[in-house]
C-alpha cells in the first residue's frame, strides 16, 4: 500500500505513514481493481465499507424506474464514496457506483472510526475530523449542483457549471472531468441539445473548447 499517496488524501491528512498503516489495519482495509463500466456498488444493496479511489475514477449514477440514468457525481483519485451509506448499518444504496475508467479502490469500514479502538490509537480523532470535513465539502458540492440545474435553460446551466469550474481552477482555461454525455447527464439535459448549445456559445465567442478542455471569454452584459 502506498502510504505516501494516502497521506496526501483528505481522509488521512495530517497522519504519518506509520499511523496510516495502523489505521488501515483498524479499518479492515482491502484493495480491489475494476475495469471501465464495471459496477463497484449496486443500488438496492447495503454497504458496509466506504471506498477511497487510489487510481482512475468512478461515477455515481442514478437509475430511474422507467429507464434512463443520470450522473450524480464523479469521484477521482484520493476521494471517497459511499461513506454516508457505510455509516448507517443496513442502509441500501440508492445509486450505482460505476468505474468511469480502470480504477483501483481501497475499501474501509468507516464505522470502526466511531468505535473504541483496542489499541487506543491517538490519531483516530484526527481521521474522524478529516471525515467530517469531507462530509461538509460534499454537502457544498451538492448545493452547487442544485444551483447548476436551477436554471430552466441549457445555457443557464452551462454558464453556472463552467463559471464554477473556472473559479475552482483559478483560471478561465480548464479541463472538466466529464465526457459530453456525462456532462449532459450531470446537468440533466439531452446530449444533442447540450452539444448544440455549446456550439452556439462557441460561435458567439463566449467559449472555446476541444473535448473536455474549455476556455471562457469575457461575458457580455446580456446573454
Amino acid at each position: 500500500m502506498d502510504e505516501r499517496f494516502l497521506s496526501n488524501t483528505m481522509l488521512f491528512r495530517g497522519l504519518r505513514e506509520e499511523e496510516i498503516r495502523a489505521m488501515l489495519s483498524c479499518l479492515g482495509a482491502s484493495e480491489k481493481a475494476f475495469q471501465k463500466d464495471e459496477v463497484l456498488l449496486r443500488a438496492g444493496e447495503p454497504v458496509s465499507a466506504m471506498g477511497l479511489v487510489l487510481s482512475g475514477s468512478v461515477n455515481i449514477v442514478v437509475n430511474y424506474y422507467w429507464g434512463g440514468s443520470n450522473i450524480f457525481g464523479h469521484v477521482g483519485p484520493g476521494e471517497i464514496f459511499a461513506e454516508t451509506y457505510a455509516a448507517i448499518p443496513g442502509k441500501e444504496l440508492l445509486v450505482d457506483v460505476v468505474a468511469a475508467e480502470p480504477v483501483r479502490v481501497l475499501f474501509l469500514h468507516s464505522l470502526r472510526l466511531t468505535e473504541t479502538c483496542s489499541r487506543s490509537c491517538p490519531f483516530h480523532t484526527r481521521t474522524i475530523h478529516n471525515l467530517l470535513q469531507i462530509f461538509a465539502r460534499k454537502n457544498l458540492n451538492l448545493s452547487a449542483r442544485m444551483m447548476h440545474t436551477a436554471s430552466r435553460s441549457i445555457r443557464g446551466r452551462l454558464l453556472s457549471y463552467l463559471s464554477e469550474q473556472a473559479m475552482e481552477h483559478g483560471s478561465s482555461r480548464f479541463s472538466i472531468p466529464f465526457s459530453r454525455q456525462q456532462l449532459a447527464d450531470y446537468l440533466g439535459v439531452e446530449r444533442s441539445a447540450l452539444s448544440n448549445e455549446l456550439s452556439k456559445m462557441q460561435r458567439e465567442g463566449l467559449i472555446s473548447y476541444h473535448k473536455n478542455q474549455f476556455t471562457l471569454a469575457d461575458l457580455p452584459q446580456e446573454l
